[in-house]
């Protein structure tokens, strides 16, 4: 397991989702800046809550907001992207967009 802790700015919506063994997941994505000046990039990651409390959070995970993320990182291949993804245990909200 690797855990990791981020701070970042949600860039899209939470979207909560039913699995066919009925588990409800809410996603959402985080964006972080890593470096500075003109070696400055972003990086984004997919995070999924699962369980009551993701549904719960999902109105208050909106794009613009701010938010602490902590959980298991993990990576996932799709049309030959790597996508960094985050399985959350924990998720503070920062404010932000109102």
């Amino acid at each position: 397991m690797k855990n990791i802790t981020l701070a970042g700015g949600i860039t899209r919506d939470a979207v909560t989702r039913t699995t066919p063994q009925g588990d409800k997941v809410t996603g959402f994505s985080v964006a972080v800046d890593d470096g500075f000046g003109q070696n400055k990039k972003t990086l984004y990651f997919d995070c999924s809550l699962w369980g009551k409390r993701g549904e719960v959070l999902a109105q208050y995970l909106t794009k613009g907001g701010k938010v602490t993320v902590a959980g298991d990182l993990s990576t996932r291949e799709y049309e030959g992207k790597t996508y960094l993804t985050l399985r959350a245990d924990q998720v503070t909200l920062m404010g932000g967009k109102q």
